[in-house]
């Protein structure tokens, strides 16, 4: 259930509410609007006496929550939220679009700084890259591991860019949060739930990408496990699923960010990269995406894609991202947003 605060209420009061949540077992989840408090309550609802709460000073009404993610449905929040990555704190969410783009793995220093000047001078906000790469063979590149977290922390020295990298064992987590700004939860761990559990616990913010084969359900549901476990700063990432098409990797839905925005607030970022499978699609699906209403982009982006370590079929060279950023500006300011 949720308990809605009245506008104005004081610390005092809603301490107080969170104290009587507490007495009945329940946890507590504020979340502070800049209107008004709502105080999400999860556990064993039965021996709540609704009534009680609702008598609590500066309370205006107790809701049961409907939908099975209680943390991420709308229900508990109306706005979307905005969630602050990197130095510049760019709040994912809001009126500005961001734009984070780099190379599938971490293959050099040089590639990476060289990267990620360009980045900057582009207008983007991040810089992925992989550190740990999960791979589906065994014999395929996985990564420079703390090397490559290392050479990510320097670029963001010198860029201002934020790192965005993913993660993809719990033993990983602390190091990894140790040098990244976003912690990835890639499309093969988002139902890996201790996994989930553990980045819940850190105070980084995660960008969970959706399953080759998730629903839209499961996809919030384990977007559930991280805030529930602590971690309110959820990005979600729409990747593309597995469909019967062979012209693409994967089938990008576009349909998935109006159908996010009826039952979540977490903002919502488009791979248009993983969601393809070609370079030449991607600026496409880029400007597609920000005309449907997304918060932002991730683009997989290489100096040299003929000779990319990982998913270089997939990665624009920085050429075109610079030609595209002139565009994607125009759809956004299109849509009322900004770049």
């Amino acid at each position: 259930m949720i308990v809605v605060m009245k506008p104005g209420a004081s610390k005092e009061c809603i301490q107080h509410v969170i104290d009587l949540v507490r007495d009945y077992g329940l946890k507590e989840h504020p979340i502070y609007g800049t209107d008004r408090t709502v105080i999400a309550c999860i556990g064993d609802k039965r021996a709540v006496d609704k009534g009680a709460i609702e008598n609590a000073p500066m309370v205006e009404k107790v809701m049961p929550i409907l939908a099975p993610y209680k943390m991420a449905s709308l229900e508990v929040k109306k706005d979307v939220s905005q969630i602050c990555i990197g130095p510049s704190q760019f709040p994912i969410g809001g009126e500005k679009i961001g734009i984070i783009a780099g190379p599938c793995a971490v293959e050099s220093r040089d590639q990476i700084l060289s990267v990620a000047e360009t980045l900057q001078h582009a207008g983007c906000i991040g810089l992925r890259g992989g550190a740990y790469k999960p791979r589906t063979s065994p014999y395929s590149f996985q990564g420079l591991g703390l090397e490559g977290l290392e050479i990510l922390a320097e670029a963001r020295e010198q860029t201002g860019l934020a790192v965005v990298t993913e993660v993809i064992g719990v033993e990983q987590v602390e190091s990894v949060a140790e040098y990244s700004d976003v912690l990835q939860i890639g499309a093969r761990n988002m139902q890996h739930y201790p996994l989930l559990e553990a980045v819940g616990k850190t105070n980084k913010p995660v960008l969970l990408k959706r399953g080759m084969s998730a629903t839209l359900d499961e996809f919030l549901l384990a977007a559930e496990y991280i805030i529930s476990a602590g971690n309110p700063n959820v990005i979600l990432c729409e990747r593309g699923i597995r469909t019967h098409e062979s012209y693409v990797r994967n089938t990008l839905p576009l349909a998935i960010i109006p159908a996010l925005r009826e039952r979540t607030h977490l903002p919502i970022v488009i791979d248009p990269s993983h969601g393809t499978g070609h370079a030449y699609m991607v600026p496409s699906m880029c400007l597609g995406a920000i005309a449907a209403g997304a918060d932002g982009l991730i683009i997989e982006c290489h100096p040299d894609p003929e000779h990319a370590a990982s998913d270089g079929a997939q990665s624009i060279t920085p050429k075109v991202l610079s030609e595209l950023m002139v565009k994607l500006k125009r759809v956004a300011e299109a849509v009322d947003r900004q770049l």
